[in-house]
């Protein structure tokens, strides 16, 4: 069974940084996958990042350039790095893992089968 673990979230000034993990067990980790999604209070789930198997990275046009996703495939852990962090990236985040391996439309949720408990991050102006 597929679980997902994230941590890392908090309460940051606007123009700081926080860096999330997603912890993940149950399957081989480096051959899927994975993503951050996002919810703020009132709003749909959007997608954040995401990063395959090989390594490809894929962003949101309203993080580009300020968040960086990565895999640490012998830690079975993938990171979100979030810089000049702004008001409007408060959300609860969270992590998400495909059922199978190999490619996939990672920009929608529906690509993702498994999702972790999600991570709050409060962003102060």
């Amino acid at each position: 069974q597929v679980q997902l673990v994230e941590s890392g979230g908090g309460l940051v000034q606007a123009g700081g940084s926080l860096r999330l993990s997603c912890a993940a067990s149950g399957r081989t980790f480096s051959s899927y996958a994975m993503g951050w999604f996002r919810q703020a209070p009132g709003k749909e789930r959007e997608f954040v990042a995401a990063i395959s198997w090989s390594g490809s990275t894929y962003y949101a046009d309203s993080v580009k350039g300020r968040f960086t996703i990565s895999r640490d495939n012998a830690k079975n852990t993938v990171y979100l790095q979030m810089n000049s962090l702004k008001p409007e990236d408060s959300a609860v985040y969270y992590c998400a893992a495909p059922l199978r391996p190999g490619g996939g439309y990672w920009r929608s949720h529906d690509a993702y089968a498994y999702w972790g408990q999600g991570t709050q991050v409060t962003v102060s102006s």
